[in-house]
């Protein structure tokens, strides 16, 4: 054998070792699963990383498995509540794999089961409500389709982490009458808040009213005490110069300034002071009289 050949054959031989070197080896990605199979039998699940497998005995089980949280949302299943009223649902379920053996061994089209089974669950469900009590305990089924889905999907290594009713339509003639019920309890609250409004104004106006009642009053009352004591200091100076019988007259006008100075917002006035410009002229005229009397006793 010649060294050219000799080179051909090991440079042959290098390449099949190459490629039996990269068969080898196996890279698993991030938040994935790779299930082996050895001549066709499970044999081990490979995490993420690099792992050694045998060329033509190893080989993997199907595509990498996800290992992170999936969602899958279901088409609307029709559903009759206990009241024989029919009405279309359709459903979000959050899962995630936590067996890649199970999940691959388990069941065959694991989602297809799940739709089936979420469908199967959803029906059992609302069959035992009215319709009433369906559109109000969204949360109560949801709650209860995540633990039966979780507890039937527990052998095929899923995990069912949330359920929720994404929709729930019922019939037409059923929409249009809770619309309308819906204007109508929206108008009645309307209506209320309106009433509730004019009712705050009114009593505020009746508030303004009366607290302006009450100035006008008071600013009366101190007019009325103010007029009447400047009455009476003028017929205090008359009788202070001139004492006679009108000294009675200037202690009831005292007597009456008393009164409008009070807490009262009424004031009585007598009918006698209604012309105060006579009563001065008689205190003149009887200052007058007792000036001429006291001249002619002089004489």
């Amino acid at each position: 054998m010649d060294t050219t050949t000799l080179i051909i054959i090991l440079v042959a031989i290098g390449v099949v070792a190459f490629i039996i070197l990269g068969m080898s080896i196996k890279i698993v990605r991030q938040s994935t699963a790779v299930i082996i199979e050895r001549v066709g039998k499970f044999h081990r699940v490979l995490d993420t990383g690099i792992h050694m497998i045998l060329p033509f005995f190893d080989r993997p089980a199907g595509s990498p498995i996800s290992l992170k949280e999936q969602v899958q949302d279901f088409k609307p299943q029709p559903v009759i509540t206990k009241d024989n009223v029919t009405m279309q649902i359709d459903t979000v379920v959050y899962f995630q794999i936590t067996d890649p053996k199970a999940y691959t061994y388990g069941v065959e089209y694991p989602i297809s089961a799940i739709e089936n089974l979420t469908a199967t669950t959803l029906r059992n469900l609302v069959g035992e409500l009215e319709l009433d009590g369906t559109l109000t305990s969204r949360d109560t089924i949801n709650s209860k389709m995540r633990l039966v889905l979780d507890e039937a999907t527990d052998p095929w290594g899923i995990k069912i982490n949330r359920v929720e009713l994404k929709n729930i339509l019922p019939p037409k003639d059923i929409q249009q009458a809770m619309e309308k019920q819906m204007r109508a309890e929206r108008e009645r609250r309307e209506s209320i808040l309106r009433a509730e409004g004019e009712k705050q104004s009114s009593i505020l106006v009746a508030e303004g009213e009366k607290a302006a009642e009450v100035l006008r009053a008071e600013a009366k009352q101190i007019a009325l005490t103010k007029e009447a004591q400047g009455m009476a200091d003028a017929i205090k100076l008359i009788v202070n110069a001139h004492p006679d019988s009108a000294y009675i007259t200037l202690k009831g006008y005292e007597a009456l300034a008393k009164v409008a100075d009070g807490q009262s917002t009424k004031l009585i006035v007598p009918t006698d002071i209604a012309n105060v410009t006579s009563l001065i002229s008689a205190l003149k005229e009887s200052a007058t009289m007792q000036d001429g009397s006291s001249k002619k006793k002089s004489s």
